[in-house]
């Protein structure tokens, strides 16, 4: 039986005390990852939860989207934030009419809608969003634009915080106050004053019905010169505003 040399001997102990050295450093750096992304996450919490909170008081002052089109396309940024009770309950009602008809009895989001969609999606090959007025205005006020897993995830983490923090009222109001109605236009006010030279609170219901059938492509449509689509649309909105216009 043949034994190792002393010299052989060696040679092995210095490759176990190698393997040794390399398998605990490589674990000093897993551990040293998994710090930092743990000290990352709770940041992100806080920081997160700290400007739902902030939000539920003062109003947004700008959101990624409008930063987006004014340095991608050079777009002013027209908007001005009016409360709630200054916006014409006839928007409210065709917002809710149109985008999200169970926005007052959801908790973000509406699943019956999420589970038609995905089967119309799959079936036609088509891609169409079930978005609730809550998912929107998470989406505007806290995220980027795009279809990505990532974003989408956050845009269910935002959703949640802001039906748990926020008041259906505010919802709205920051929505009506956001959301994109026109090339350079955010909110109903500027809208309504940009399209009908009037405030966002003096609109009647076929006004109010125009510009909310604009909203799944408001830089292609526009509500004082609507296409034949937008306006069947309107009238269709404007049939069911009587519906939903009271939070």
């Amino acid at each position: 039986m043949q034994t190792l040399s002393k010299k052989q001997q060696g040679g092995k102990k210095e490759k176990t005390k190698k393997t040794k050295t390399s398998n605990s450093k490589t674990k000093t750096y897993v551990l040293m990852i998994l710090k930092y992304i743990k000290k990352g996450l709770f940041i992100f919490l806080i920081i997160s939860i700290s400007s739902v909170i902030l939000f539920r008081f003062v109003n947004p002052p700008i959101t990624p989207l409008m930063v987006i089109r004014n340095v991608e396309d050079g777009e002013q940024i027209n908007k001005k934030w009016v409360p709630l009770d200054k916006i014409s309950p006839n928007i409210v009602g065709a917002v809710i009419a149109s985008e999200d008809q169970k926005f007052k009895e959801h908790y973000g989001f509406d699943f019956e809608s999420i589970q038609k969609v995905y089967k119309q999606n799959k079936k036609h090959k088509t891609i169409k969003g079930a978005s609730t007025i809550s998912q929107q205005t998470a989406k505007n006020v806290f995220l980027w634009q795009g279809r990505s897993w990532l974003r989408k995830g956050l845009e269910v983490y935002f959703t949640t915080l802001i039906e748990l923090i926020w008041s259906k009222e505010r919802i709205m109001e920051v929505y009506l106050n956001v959301i994109e109605m026109g090339r350079g236009l955010y909110g109903a006010e500027a809208a309504s004053m940009e399209y009908f030279k009037k405030n966002a609170s003096d609109l009647n219901k076929k006004e109010a019905s125009l510009i909310v059938a604009c909203l799944p492509n408001p830089r292609k449509w526009t509500a004082n010169k609507p296409s034949n689509y937008i306006s069947k649309k309107s009238n269709w909105i404007s049939a069911r505003i009587w519906k939903f216009k009271n939070l």
